[in-house]
């Protein structure tokens, strides 16, 4: 069975930093684009930041030049470098990614369970 498990949120203050971190375990042949969403109380889930197999990354244009997304395909692991947090970041975030289980399976979408982010003071 496929799971992406979070780690890493917490409480912070603004203008703090928090390192998220997101991994793929179970079997699989392949892990396509992975990814952060966020949702905060009554608002949409939104794209945090993305990025694919051969490191190409998209991020929410709000949020350029404060986050950071990586991922390490040998470890299957993909994390968000979140600096300078402001309180409006305040959110629940989701790892999210594509994964191809078989060789002949097609790319189906997982989700994390979700870390909560706090930034208050």
């Amino acid at each position: 069975q496929v799971q992406l498990v979070e780690s890493g949120g917490g409480l912070v203050q603004p203008g703090g930093s928090l390192r998220l971190s997101c991994a793929a375990s179970g079997l699989m042949f392949s892990i396509q684009t992975m990814g952060w969403y966020r949702q905060a109380p009554g608002k949409q889930r939104e794209l945090v930041a993305a990025v694919s197999s051969d490191g190409s990354t998209n991020y929410a244009e709000s949020l350029k030049g404060r986050f950071t997304i990586s991922r390490d395909n040998t470890k299957r692991t993909v994390s968000l470098q979140m600096d300078s947090l402001k309180p409006e970041d305040t959110a629940v975030y989701y790892c999210n990614a594509g994964i191809q289980r078989t060789i002949v399976s097609a790319v189906k979408e997982y989700w994390g369970q979700g870390t909560q982010v706090t930034v208050s003071s």
